[in-house]
């Protein structure tokens, strides 16, 4: 601990002949190396202690500034060493102040009743009337909030969660708050009860009360000009900044808002964007985007998704409020002026162009598209398992993780394929069976929970469905015969069966997408047992059970897929011979490179001649080709298209060494 003293009748002198004035004096401490002629102009009330002032601050442009306080009035607050607090416009208040921060241009920094710092404030998300309130803290992830939102059937978890929550809100609440170190704050017009990390930014915000900014040397946060936040907590790396203003709304890790978004009772987590439009009680799970201004989000839950220009949302349909809400799963994607009416649930990586309003629910028959064709909704089964868009979507979203934070809150999985979606595209294949046989297979078009599927597009649903959960299962075939180097190595029937023997025996059931987290349902309800038991006693507990699933994804992985193979191909895999390993990695084979061939051919259509329209202004044909060419390239030299071709090879070239080291 830092040890202080009473200043010296010299000092105090010194002081005042510097427009210095206390209300006691005897209240005033200072630390080792406390130089008095670097204060100047200030008004001291309450218990003050101050380090010293040796630091010189680099500012832009090569501007230099001493340590020290200027034209200030501060009550009650503890000053670190080597700090500037220079033109306070009104007070500081109640506050603990690290080493070496910036404070300048300030009106009021006041804590001014005992104050959790936003932890502990109720969010009503999804249900504005409520019935579905997250409580926020430092600590809360995508799949805490989650299970606390959509799992209410399970009222003794929730009760349980919502006591450890307000106990974490109890260990932080204090009267005094507090600033990290290397912290700036610069032209803030008013924070009340704002509890600040250390190498935090905080320039031009208008307001800031009740929150919460997280904030570390590895991952430091910024508060831009204009921003009005209430009732909040933001997290490490994150960015909001141009006006942004937010009322009761938890932002998680390495976001970015600005340009003038507005949101209120709403969850967002780690890596989603947000600008000009507007959020209300949304639960946006990691990678959530949305830039357009005429975009309203409302009263859904979505990750991974890309919202359009123009996208709308109602929850308001009944004459008792808006009580409704809906769900886009994980990659779903909405079509500039797409509307939905609540309730309705698309399913996983679908896209959605148009109006729809009959509440659908599509979550078994995913990587679709649900068009609107006169106020009629149309739905074309797994398309999207052959769209470019989908697999570039895939490949960005692992290099767009902005988080620098080794406290990583929320556990992320991209795949595309996993358990969750394969489980789905497996009850969606028996959907799609049942309604050509119960509807004939000459009928023109199918019904389906709202929605009409033209026959076309049936069989090929169908056929999409049936090459991704081939290339699923013999991804998870291969990467098991895979040793460390990647290396095949199998003699015999009896050692095919002991490399192919699952680690766990959990996973072989349903599993589910919490939010980013793609992990066996059992683990889930299992983890919700031993906390509404007592086992488990803090958030952070709770944490480490999530990333011990993540941690175990590909174990239980391989568990769902040796319990599902005998179910898809009838072959049980406890007793499989090499020679229907074989058989299984050529099906994979050709269910890769027919994927692949299809995603290439999608990819071309952005090299057409309709995709040069506006190209080669006031040229020919040659001309709008060339300049097409020097804007966007040529097919053949895309990356993208580079990369596909290359997966086409390098997959060709695994399954034909897993086949020979299998027949050897």
């Amino acid at each position: 601990m830092k040890e202080y003293r009473k200043l010296s009748a010299e000092e105090i002198a010194l002081l005042e002949a510097a427009a210095c004035t206390a209300e006691d004096w005897n209240e005033v401490e200072v630390a080792e190396g406390f130089d008095a002629r670097c204060v100047r102009n200030v008004n001291f009330s309450g218990k003050i202690r101050l380090g010293s002032f040796g630091h010189v601050f680099e500012l832009p442009g090569g501007v230099r500034r001493k340590a020290g306080i200027e034209n200030a009035c501060l009550h009650n607050v503890s000053l670190g060493d080597g700090c500037l607090v220079r033109n306070v416009n009104n007070y500081i208040a109640n506050y603990e102040i690290g080493d070496r921060c910036f404070i300048e241009n300030v009106g009021v920094m006041a804590v001014d009743r005992e104050s959790s710092f936003g932890n502990g404030v109720r969010v009503s998300v999804l249900n504005e009337t409520g019935g579905r309130e997250v409580t926020i803290s430092e600590r809360l992830s995508s799949q805490l909030a989650y299970v606390v939102a959509l799992y209410r059937h399970r009222p003794e978890f929730i009760a349980k969660v919502e006591e450890l929550s307000a106990g974490y809100a109890d260990s932080v609440r204090s009267a005094t708050g507090s600033i990290g170190n290397d912290t700036r704050i610069v032209n803030v017009q008013y924070m009340s009860c704002v509890r600040v990390g250390e190498y935090a930014r905080i320039e031009g915000a208008a307001k800031l009360v009740n929150g919460s900014i997280v904030s570390k040397k590895e991952a430091p946060t910024y508060i831009g000009n204009g921003v009005i936040c209430t009732d909040f907590i933001v997290c490490s790396d994150s960015r909001i900044e141009d006006g942004v203003m937010m009322n009761r709304c938890f932002v998680g890790q390495a976001c970015r808002f600005g340009h003038g978004y507005s949101a209120s009772d709403s969850l967002f987590f780690c890596n989603c964007q947000g600008e000009n439009g507007e959020a209300c009680a949304i639960f946006a799970g990691p990678y959530t985007v949305t830039h357009h201004k005429s975009t309203l989000l409302i009263a859904g839950v979505f990750s991974f998704m890309n919202a359009g220009s123009g996208s709308n949302q109602s929850n308001h349909m009944y004459k008792l409020g808006p009580i409704h809400q809906g769900t886009l799963e994980r990659g779903a994607k909405t079509a500039s002026d797409s509307y939905i009416l609540w309730p309705s649930r698309v399913g996983a990586f679908s896209l959605v162009m148009g109006r729809h309003v009959t509440h659908s629910d599509t979550s078994n028959l995913p990587f679709s598209y649900l068009i609107e064709n006169k106020n009629t909704t149309y739905l074309v089964p797994g398309v999207n398992l052959k769209s470019v868009g989908t697999i570039r979507d895939a490949q960005k979203w692992p290099k767009r993780d902005l988080r620098h934070d080794s406290d990583r809150l929320d556990e992320v999985n991209c795949n595309l394929l996993s358990p969750f979606t394969v489980q789905k595209m497996m009850k969606g294949l028996l959907t799609l069976d049942n309604l050509r046989y119960s509807s004939g297979e000459l009928s023109d078009v199918y019904s389906f929970h709202s929605t009409k599927i033209k026959n076309s597009a049936l069989h090929k649903g169908i056929s999409y469905y049936r090459t991704a959960i081939d290339k699923f299962m013999g991804n998870s075939l291969i990467s098991r015969l895979q040793d460390a180097n990647g290396e095949i190595s199998v003699d015999s029937d009896e050692e095919l069966h002991r490399l192919l023997k699952p680690d766990s025996p959990v996973g072989s059931g349903e599993w589910v997408d919490l939010s980013g987290l793609i992990a066996p349902k059992s683990e889930i309800q299992e983890l919700m047992k031993a906390v509404e038991k007592g086992e488990i006693s803090s958030l952070e507990e709770i944490g480490e059970a999530f990333r011990r699933m993540a941690r175990n994804y590909y174990s239980y992985e391989w568990t769902w897929a040796f319990q599902h193979i005998q179910e898809v191909y009838g072959i049980n895999p406890s007793k499989m011979t090499r020679e229907e390993a074989i058989s299984l990695i050529r099906r994979w084979k050709e269910a890769v490179t027919g994927l692949d061939r299809l995603i290439y051919e999608d990819a071309r259509k952005e090299f057409s001649l309709a995709s040069m329209t506006g190209y080669g202004a006031d040229g020919n044909r040659e001309q709008k080709e060339q300049d097409f060419e020097n804007v966007r390239g040529d097919f053949e030299n895309n990356s993208f298209v580079k990369a596909i071709l290359k997966h086409i090879e390098d997959k060709s070239a695994l399954g034909d060494r897993a086949i020979a080291a299998l027949q050897a």
